[in-house]
């Protein structure tokens, strides 16, 4: 085995072997040659090679994603790094621990008008929980810093000498940064400046002190559990709301036991993967009816909960936010390790504890409470079910019906990864196996990175993964497909509706030529040419019975991914969505 001739580069490669790192994801580029020489020498580390940096971030990140665990994307100098901000901000807010590093240029060659360099130190400031900004090597390329930048060396002592306070420093850093990025679930960001020469390589690796990591010293808060139970056993009005989750976070008894409480119903998120028969899965199905009836006030009084909790990432429904804005919980607990957003306006108390150890704590104490909530809303869930079965049977071919049947086809040991926007919507609004797993980029909500970070997921999911994207959101990252890494069982449907059909739901909507190109943004490009280009299978459906025949065979083996192509009325989907609400109200 060989290593890169330049400290720096084979220290950071070493401190990730050390901590177990395993997953590297490399863009091409000369000046990271260094770390790319390093890393893929070292037949521990599994390399990815992905050319677009935008793309192999979203990669890197849909893989940590799914593991639960660090995964490095490495990136030459200049605007490259750049590319990596939706990823980061991504990651930042999905609490993903995303290892960005960076090979920068010496900083007296930065602003200076040297080619493929910015001021990369810092530059993800404000979505970063931390950087380490490596310093320069002064042993190697010795001669060139003499003659550029002086200052660099020591006048008291040699650069060999100087070359140990370096490592020192860059290696406390690197300590650092781990131990971050392992406590705080965060991304991080290591820059690394290399002069000239980058492809040297030695057999022998440097002597490294390799601190041990840090355990957090964090202590969990004493909370007033008596207080907090007597609150718990008096509400008559309990509401949960669980967010973005993976897979299985909550014991199944705990989950049991909320379904027996009369005084507490339970909304779900598609992105919860949390199932069951008496919690309420399509929030919006609920809320909806409500705001549309005359009595709307009435109604969501009585919704209206008197004890808020929530656990899990971000929420999509906009019309539960909406809703307990307007009509505020007098208490409102969130549960989570890390960090509490005051989504409602209403937080009175963060739990800084795992969700499960709550419900340990707030099961010990479980007094019966007289309450009708959750019957009385069972009710209506029970109501709207039934209508939208009969809403369905009434529609013509759809957004709102491809998805009921799609969301229905997907078979159970699936990995699902949904695109935002209206996708992630209506998924919320249609069950489907509870044997599925879902993903989606909730942090920044951005329609960007969705294909490079399911097929980042599925590299070692052990089933095969379905992305379900509608076309805008497909064709801006479409550069994710450019990729040697995508398995024979990975299954993309597009639902095109032929632009951005979300903003035909939206406030504003108009028919003009201005809406339609500056909002809309209708589009007539050729899937079956992407397909071509990339080595996917094409299929195409445009009607009820032509989706129905082609889902039969989408999900079985074949000798290459495959991509459906669903084509759905752009200027009627809107209309049958908005009509729903109608429908069961």
């Amino acid at each position: 085995m060989k290593y890169s001739s330049i400290p720096s580069a084979q220290t950071v490669v070493l401190y990730c072997k050390k901590r177990g790192i395993k997953n590297i994801v490399i863009s091409p580029g000369s000046r990271n040659a260094p770390l790319t020489l390093g890393f893929t020498e070292d037949s521990f580390f599994n390399c990815f090679s992905i050319v677009d940096e935008r793309c192999a971030a979203f990669f890197a990140l849909g893989m940590a994603q799914h593991l639960e665990m660090p995964v490095v994307a490495i990136c030459t100098s200049g605007s490259a790094l750049l590319n990596y901000y939706p990823a980061v901000a991504e990651a930042f807010y999905s609490d993903i621990p995303l290892i960005v590093i960076s090979a920068d240029r010496p900083s007296y060659k930065v602003d200076i008008g040297d080619g493929q360099t910015i001021r990369q130190v810092g530059v993800f400031e404000k979505h970063i929980a931390y950087t380490a900004s490596l310093r320069q090597d002064v042993v190697h390329a010795t001669s060139t810093i003499k003659k550029l930048a002086p200052n660099l060396l020591s006048k008291k002592t040699s650069p060999r000498e100087e070359q140990i306070l370096i490592q020192n420093y860059n290696e406390e850093e690197l300590a650092k940064l781990f131990d971050i990025n392992k406590d705080q679930n965060a991304p991080v960001h290591i820059n690394i400046p290399f002069e000239e020469p980058l492809y040297e390589l030695v057999k022998k690796p440097f002597e490294l002190n390799f601190p041990e990591p840090q355990i957090s010293t964090e202590t969990i808060p004493e909370y007033p559990w008596d207080d907090l139970l007597q609150l718990w056993n008096s509400s008559d009005k309990i509401m949960i709301i669980i967010g973005v989750s993976h897979p299985n976070t909550i014991h199944e008894e705990y989950l049991n036991l909320l379904a027996t409480k009369p005084n507490v119903i339970v909304f779900t998120e598609v992105t919860s993967n949390v199932n069951h028969p008496l919690f309420f899965p399509s929030i919006d199905s609920i809320i909806a009816p409500i705001e549309k009836s005359p009595d709307s006030d009435l109604l969501f009084k009585k919704l209206q909960p008197e004890l808020l909790i929530t656990f899990g990432g971000l929420i999509v429904s906009k019309k539960v936010k909406a809703f307990l804005r307007d009509y505020k919980a007098d208490n409102h607990w969130h549960i989570d390790p890390k960090k509490a957003y005051n989504t409602f306006f209403s937080l009175t108390l963060h739990l800084k504890i795992e969700v499960n150890s709550f419900f340990e704590k707030i099961f010990l104490s479980n007094d019966p409470v007289k309450s009708n909530y959750l019957n009385t809303w069972k009710e209506v869930k029970q109501a709207y079910i039934n209508k939208r079965e009969s809403y369905l049977k009434q529609i013509p071919f759809s957004d709102f019906k491809v998805f009921e049947q799609v969301c229905r086809s997907i078979p159970s040991n699936y990995m699902l990864q949904l695109a935002n926007s209206s996708t992630v919507r209506y998924a919320q609004l249609f069950d489907m196996d509870p044997g599925v797993k879902v993903y989606c980029n909730r942090g920044t909500s951005g329609i960007d990175g969705s294909v490079s970070t399911a097929i980042g997921a599925s590299i070692y999911y052990k089933s095969p993964t379905i992305l379900i994207t509608g076309d805008l959101s497909f064709l801006y990252d479409s550069n994710g497909l450019w990729n040697a890494h995508i398995r024979k069982d990975f299954r993309i449907i597009v639902i095109n509706n032929g632009g951005g059909g979300i903003f035909r739901i939206l406030p504003g909507k108009s028919d003009t030529p201005r809406y339609q190109t500056f909002f809309e943004t209708t589009q007539q490009l050729n899937l079956k040419m992407f397909c071509a280009i990339y080595g996917f299978d094409y299929e195409q459906a445009s009607d009820q019975t032509s989706l129905k025949e082609k889902l039969q065979s989408f999900y079985l083996p074949s000798s290459l991914p495959v991509l459906l192509e669903v084509k759905t009325p752009r200027i009627l989907n809107d209309k049958i969505l908005l009509a729903y609400f109608d429908f069961i109200s």
